[in-house]
């Protein structure tokens, strides 16, 4: 495996199913996700959600990409100090809202009662407990995405497959195409941060949106299924000893 592998690029997600959000650099705690990734998330009918016990649920229980493409419309930002929510379409801001408190909510709320009509079973509604996360994954995660693996892709299909698609954490140069999946079980060390691999990521209906147009333009798991007999791309990993991780920073396997 080649030595020379290194980040590209992290993410983090605050509100499930909405934008990504670029990093420059981030600290890690084991057993924990990347701070306030998927701190966030919009009901989608009534869930029995309870912030004071919080508990995994199904992303079908959420506004989310695998069947809510128009949110990839959406342009959205979380403000750090002020846990504001800022939602632009076409360039100009729609809605606005401090999610920590209950106007705020309201306000975002709204915005969704609105914008996803036709598709929520009930009304929408932003939820959060403290410390928890609504990833798709029950136990607390970090998502690792190869780009020679996305390129790979791009290259049998005979068509540019944006990164984003894979709404991954962490995304790696370097490595070769396809060697993520074999990370499982295996340590792997990035700036101080020391993961273990915890499985494959199976890809779902999520990764047919187009980040850029909000349309369902490929079909990302049965181009997986066909051409390599799997449906997977990246690999989720826990973080073991915790640290800060930066751009550029080299991946070092073992």
């Amino acid at each position: 495996m080649s030595q020379h592998a290194s980040v590209a690029g992290l993410y983090r997600y605050p509100v499930k199913g909405l934008t990504p959000e670029p990093l420059d650099a981030v600290g890690l705690s084991p057993g924990q996700t990347l701070p306030l990734d998927r701190a966030f998330a919009i009901e989608n009918g009534p869930t029995g959600f309870d912030p004071a016990a919080p508990r995994y649920l199904p992303k079908t229980r959420f506004l989310m990409l695998m069947r809510n493409e128009r949110l990839a419309a959406l342009d959205t930002r979380l403000d750090d100090a002020t846990r504001t929510l800022t939602i632009r379409r076409d360039g100009k801001v729609v809605a606005e809202g401090r999610l920590d408190t209950p106007e705020g909510r309201a306000a975002i709320e709204a915005f969704f009662d609105a914008y996803e009509a036709d598709e929520l079973r009930g009304p929408a509604k932003v939820l959060s407990a403290p410390g928890f996360s609504f990833s798709d994954m029950a136990a607390k995660v970090v998502s690792l995405i190869n780009l020679e693996s996305v390129r790979d892709l791009g290259a049998r299909i005979g068509a540019e497959v944006h990164p984003l698609r894979f709404r991954g954490n962490i995304y790696v140069e370097g490595l070769p195409a396809w060697s993520e999946l074999d990370l499982v079980d295996r340590r792997i060390t990035i700036g101080d941060v020391v993961l273990e691999g915890v499985q494959r990521i199976v890809r779902c209906a999520a990764t047919n949106v187009n980040p850029d147009t909000a349309e369902r333009d490929m079909n990302i798991p049965k181009a997986l299924s066909h051409l390599y007999d799997h449906g997977d791309c990246g690999t989720y990993f826990r973080v073991v000893e915790g640290g800060e991780m930066r751009m550029g920073d080299t991946l070092r396997v073992g």
